[in-house]
């Protein structure tokens, strides 16, 4: 095999496992972390035998999924800083991005149950990636004057995670965006 095609080859099976993440998030939040593997491949547009190839094991699909969503909200956190309309607006986009990404991650233990270890590693790359991404955005709100200066970003991401636990459960009386976004007016600088 040449150098020139194994660059190429890498490429599709990235854009193929980035692919199949994003349809795995998606079918996550619409049918959780159970969902059958044949409704993310269609969902992916790839067989299944492609996720398997890639995950073998649900639970390294769930996981894979967790890390891919941690990323793209760690990478969105600076993109929506810069191009916002202020910092409170960034803030609150990124908090969106974030709760959705809460939804599927309420799945996560369930599907750890066997990985303790696995499971708090991920938790740690959580608040290691995260908390100073959000820590930059509040940063700038507050040098804005847009937001108490008491508020941490830690304290906000708890905050969070509190009202969406169990968001993925179905209650058509809770709203917890809603919830989300009472708690960011209530951050709010007056």
């Amino acid at each position: 095999m040449s150098r020139t095609a194994n660059p190429t080859k890498r490429a599709d099976a990235r854009r193929n496992e980035k692919a199949l993440l994003d349809a795995a998030a998606s079918v996550f939040v619409t049918d959780g972390v159970d969902a059958p593997v044949r409704r993310i491949a269609a969902e992916a547009g790839v067989g299944m035998g492609t996720i398997y190839r890639h995950f073998p094991t649900r639970a390294d699909l769930v996981v894979a999924v967790y890390r891919h969503q941690v990323d793209a909200c760690a990478e969105a956190g600076p993109a929506l800083l810069a191009t916002a309309a202020s910092p409170f607006v960034a803030m609150t986009r990124w908090v969106n991005l974030f709760a959705d990404f809460l939804v599927t991650k309420h799945g996560l233990a369930a599907a750890m149950r066997d990985d303790h270890d696995g499971f708090t590693a991920l938790h740690a790359l959580f608040l290691d990636r995260l908390v100073p991404v959000l820590a930059d955005i509040l940063a700038a709100a507050r040098d804005a004057g847009e937001v108490k200066a008491d508020l941490t970003a830690y304290q906000l991401l708890r905050a969070i995670g509190d009202v969406c636990a169990g968001a993925e459960r179905v209650d058509p009386a809770y709203d917890a965006r809603l919830t989300v976004q009472l708690l960011l007016d209530g951050c709010r600088q007056r």
